[in-house]
């Protein structure tokens, strides 16, 4: 299984073209190429866990979807991810993984899909049982961050504010059993020498490598802080400390085994701290001083002696545990130390990046090329006013490339045309009333008529029609000639006198339509029938002189043909004798 598969790309490539950055990192982090995970893939994974806009909920669950899969390599690189990201990530994500109801389900795991591998490599039949271990260690690490609240591979550790080394003694007794199963759990991977035959269970063993210094250094600092309050308990207390300690040291013969196994597979012995036991007489001191208090009889020495005695071994094993805690907390703060330089180093390294991308952007050739291709650059360039004068011609280039798209102002000639003379004097006394007739209401009282004349006015209009209906305006004490100007100078008064005068292109008007029936009209053709008749054409039924069938224009006495009263008076004569004018507004 050498790089990566034809599904690893295809997955990759589906999550870059739907755009899910963060679903392509997990599955480069975790393809099916027989190495651990890239370190390039883990450090954005890191980045992501410190970035506030990243969900940590999506994260955590693409990598458990990923554990689901068919391969042993894929789900042993995802759980490796979920581990280096509790280690080195942000703390929302241990967090998470506590909060939530979401483990991995991998107690059953077993991949037969290959069970016989190349040539001195474990085949995923044999590695089906650390991936088992492995997810129940890494559910054990999320639980004990759920029952304590902080993570114990992260804890302060000191002799004097260290969290396990100071706590009381009731919290103490609750906080120990929660250490004492998180540091079984791995313990329970269980590996060999022979086991680590690939980089990818390799990585696994360095993290898990990574938790044992921490958890054991924080686990022996607890049982000093117990052994020193050990002869102030009471008999409960005494009795449940007494059973932590005999666990504590099962597992520090544990513990040496695991040291040994990091040993033969290569890791410095620089890196590996000292494991120091406490004497055994440590262990009977403990034991005697319950039964003292259980009221149990001792037949060595007196109680004062016993306890006296007990007390100087106590010491003497604190001693011992004290150098363990040293060797310990030395190999953990150098490994502190390797990865806050290892950061600092990445982090000047980006810096150095991104003062070397701003010194490129900035740069005059550079910079010109970055604004004329970003589009959302604000350009320092002026926006084109369609109303503004343009430039004086001088100032103004005539090239034709100036303008290849002709983007040029199209309002820009009007404005350019030269002024005539009455414009360059209206302009330049525009605060005149005379010129300025944007001040005004269109009308200059104080001036001569800004109207035409009515010569102008007679050839355009024609003559006002002199009848009784439409008698001429008349103004009391105002000659003749006055009387026949139709425009004044004040606005109400010339509409009123254009409306009462406006005839426009007088014609003849049109006969009255008569409605006559053509079956008592004779037809030609000799009094033979269908000789020589033509129809004749129907009036217009929508003329101004139109009347109904049957109805007179006229009536006489106030009442219709038919007898009916319609309201109507009966015409003058002289009325009735002159043709009404139509109405044409528009001079047809």
């Amino acid at each position: 299984m050498a790089g990566q598969t034809i599904q690893d790309r295809l997955l990759a490539a589906r999550h870059s073209l739907a755009g899910q950055g963060l679903a392509k990192s997990v599955c480069k982090a975790t393809t099916e190429e027989l190495i651990g995970p890239k370190k390039k893939h883990l450090d954005y994974l890191i980045h992501c866990t410190n970035e506030p806009n990243v969900s940590i909920p999506q994260l955590a669950n693409l990598l458990i979807e990923r554990s689901q899969n068919a391969s042993w390599v894929v789900v042993f690189k995802s759980l490796i991810t979920v581990h280096h990201l509790m280690c080195y990530g942000n703390e929302r994500f241990t967090q998470y993984l506590a909060s939530s109801n979401s483990s991995f389900q991998l107690s059953n795991f077993l991949d037969k899909s290959s069970l016989q591998g190349p040539v001195g490599v474990r085949s995923g039949y044999d590695m089906s049982p650390f991936i088992r271990r492995y997810s129940k260690y890494l559910n054990e690490k999320a639980l004990s961050y759920r029952t304590v609240a902080f993570d114990f591979c992260k804890v302060k550790r000191s002799k004097e504010d260290g969290v396990l080394r100071t706590m009381n003694s009731e919290k103490l007794l609750k906080t120990l059993p929660v250490l004492q199963s998180q540091l079984d759990a791995l313990l329970e991977f269980d590996c060999s020498a022979a086991d680590l035959s690939n980089g990818v269970i390799n990585m696994s063993f360095m993290l898990l490598f990574r938790d044992l210094i921490r958890l054991f250094a924080g686990y022996n600092d607890s049982i000093i802080n117990l052994l020193e309050k050990y002869f102030d308990m009471n008999k409960k207390q005494c009795r449940d400390a007494l059973d932590l300690y005999k666990k504590f040291l099962i597992r520090m013969d544990r513990v040496g085994e695991f040291l040994k196994v990091a040993e033969n597979v290569g890791i410095d012995k620089g890196e590996i701290p000292d494991l120091t036991k406490a004497p055994s007489s440590l262990l009977d001191a403990l034991e005697q001083h319950l039964a003292s208090i259980e009221g149990k009889k001792s037949a060595a020495n007196t109680p004062t002696q016993a306890t006296s005695t007990h007390r100087t071994d106590v010491k003497t094993g604190v001693s011992a545990l004290s150098s363990t805690s040293s060797s310990f907390g030395t190999i953990a703060q150098q490994a502190d130390g390797v990865e806050e330089s290892l950061k600092q180093a990445v982090l000047a390294e980006e810096e150095a990046v991104l003062n070397q991308y701003k010194a490129k952007v900035n740069s005059p050739v550079n910079g010109t090329i970055a604004s004329a291709n970003n589009p959302f650059l604000v350009s320092s360039e002026p926006i084109v006013d369609l109303f503004s004068c343009p430039a004086p011609a001088t100032q103004m280039s005539t090239k034709a490339s100036d303008d290849l798209l002709q983007l040029s102002n199209p309002f820009a000639d009007m404005f350019s045309a030269p002024m005539t003379g009455s414009q360059t004097s209206a302009s330049n006394d525009i605060s005149t009333p005379l010129a300025n007739n944007w001040m005004s209401n269109g009308f200059n009282t104080n001036t001569s008529n800004a109207f035409v004349d009515d010569k102008s006015f007679t050839s355009v209009f024609g003559q006002p029609e002199s009848n009784q209906s439409c008698p001429a305006p008349t103004a009391t004490g105002a000659s003749d000639s006055g009387n026949k100007k139709v425009l004044t100078g004040d606005l109400d008064s010339s509409l009123a006198s254009l409306a009462e005068n406006l005839t426009i292109n007088k014609v003849t008007q049109p006969p009255p339509v008569q409605w006559n029936s053509p079956k008592n009209a004779p037809k030609p053709g000799n009094g033979q029938p269908g000789m020589g008749w033509s129809p004749q054409p129907m009036a217009a039924t929508t003329g101004a002189n139109y009347r109904p069938m049957g109805v007179q224009p006229s009536c006489i006495g106030g009442s219709a043909v038919g007898g009916g009263n319609l309201g109507m008076t009966a015409p003058s004569s002289t009325q009735s004798s002159q043709p009404q004018p139509v109405l044409d507004p528009f001079g047809l």
